[in-house]
């Protein structure tokens, strides 16, 4: 490590899902920090498009690619295998990958109820065990849970990824209480509501951009930028004592009624 606690050039960090939006913004401020950054996506070629790009910001040498399914535990197991031959080991592992269904309780399906479940909840669960085997076994590592403020408040509409964010608050726990012993520091991070295209909608909505802007106190959407920082402290060595927290990256909206 170099002088700064916030050093990040002798680490290995892959982000799920990082091919576009927060974790494309999380790869590239993880790279800015002096990382060694592994994209992930399930499109080879969206991938690619998204390597080049990095690649023209920091070189060949520090971006790396893994294609797979977060959801299928045989292609999670087979790809973290051969990444983790290819690189040496993770270091730092992002759980970003997600999905939204915005459906009332009364109509959603269980098929969609469960695929939101199994891409925010059970896919931070297979990714993260495979990772921190090794994390493990090094006597070192960092797991950055991706939650929401849904980790901690409900609106309707959205009850499938509310109950998959609030079962991401208390994974990050449960990782921390078995791993932390073995130097392995496991925090989440849980956006407030972010101007993004996924958001577009919504921020177009006049009456819900209004809600927004006044039930936060920051009085202003969030940028994925936002949450650059917290991410690359919880990466860092800046953070070797802080152990099963989510910090909550809301302009204040989680501690207001």
């Amino acid at each position: 490590m170099t002088g700064s606690l916030f050093d990040l050039s002798d680490r290995v960090a892959l982000v799920t899902g990082s091919t576009r939006g927060i974790g494309a913004v999380l790869a590239d401020g993880l790279a800015a920090a002096g990382a060694t950054v592994v994209l992930h996506g399930r499109d080879a070629a969206t991938l690619e498009t998204r390597r080049a790009e990095l690649v023209a910001q920091v070189g060949a040498e520090r971006v790396h690619t893994t294609c797979f399914d977060v959801t299928d535990h045989d292609a999670v197991v087979g790809a973290l295998a051969e990444l983790a031959d290819r690189t040496g080991g993770v270091d730092v592992l992002v759980n970003n990958a997600g999905v939204q269904h915005r459906e009332p309780l009364l109509e959603v399906s269980v098929e969609n109820f469960q695929k939101v479940l199994a891409t925010n909840l059970t896919a931070p669960f297979l990714v993260g065990r495979e990772v921190a085997r090794g994390m493990v076994e090094r006597g070192r590592g960092k797991i950055i849970n991706i939650g929401s403020v849904q980790s901690e408040l409900a609106r309707p509409t959205i009850g499938p990824y509310t109950a998959a964010k609030g079962g991401v608050r208390n994974l990050t726990r449960a990782m921390a209480a078995e791993w932390a012993g073995s130097g392995v520091q496991v925090n989440a991070i849980a956006p407030g509501y972010l101007e993004t295209a996924m958001t577009a909608a919504l921020v177009a909505d006049e009456t819900f951009d209004a809600w927004l802007r006044g039930r936060t106190p920051a009085g202003r959407w969030g940028t994925p930028q936002d949450v650059v920082g917290p991410v690359v402290w919880l990466a860092s060595a800046g953070s070797d004592y802080v152990s099963g927290q989510t910090i909550y990256v809301d302009g204040g909206m989680t501690v207001v009624v």
